[in-house]
């Protein structure tokens, strides 16, 4: 198969139903980077919709579990068990409420943070030491968070998120060639250009 692959991997909901909702803002993502090099999401199997090919002369693979979001993990594992991509090949793209919107920020491991998602997967792995982008989703002044994630992304940030896609993307191609810490210096703190 050649050079070892990496794995990035986009959170969600599989489903309509979910499609515009501001936690499955990893999904738009992974699907922006496939649009972008070419790579299509056309495999269906270890309970995800993947696809491989070429980023920044990197092999990876683009994934996103179909296994609803607070199950990540059981998706994950497996496409890093059949490739034998080690945790620190691995990339996971994800919403976050403690960031302002369109905020994205990197970093190499560490807690869940109290994302069920990136929980599913420390347990499936059994480890914290793979890659994360958070991209910020805001969190909402009333109401439930719950409810808030779950519902679509309103259209004051769809250009803040739209534009945080595009910064995940370069961010992504900073990790696959130069490595998660020269990524995090580039692009941590980063607003978009349209925050």
């Amino acid at each position: 198969m050649g050079a070892q692959p990496y794995l990035v991997v986009g959170l969600g909901n599989p489903g309509e139903r979910y499609r515009n909702n501001r936690h499955n803002i990893g999904f738009r993502c992974v699907e922006r980077l496939a649009r972008e090099h070419g790579i299509v999401l056309n495999k269906k199997r270890f309970k995800a919709v993947w696809g491989q090919g070429q980023i920044a002369g990197q092999s990876v693979i683009l994934a996103m579990p179909q296994t609803y979001m607070n199950d990540s993990g059981l998706a994950v594992q497996p496409l890093s068990r059949w490739f034998k991509i080690p945790p620190e090949r691995i990339m996971v793209v994800y919403d976050d409420l403690d960031l302002p919107t369109g905020r994205v920020r990197l970093r190499p491991g560490g807690s869940s943070g109290g994302h069920r998602g990136v929980e599913s997967i420390i347990a499936a792995l059994g480890v914290r030491t793979f890659n994360r982008l958070r991209i910020g989703i805001g969190r909402p002044e009333y109401g439930d968070p719950i409810d808030y994630v779950l519902n679509d992304i309103s259209r004051e940030q769809e250009p803040l998120l739209l534009a945080a896609c595009d910064v995940a993307a370069d961010a992504i191609a900073c990790f696959l060639t130069h490595g998660i810490r020269e990524a995090m210096n580039q692009f941590n703190g980063l607003a978009t250009r349209a925050a």
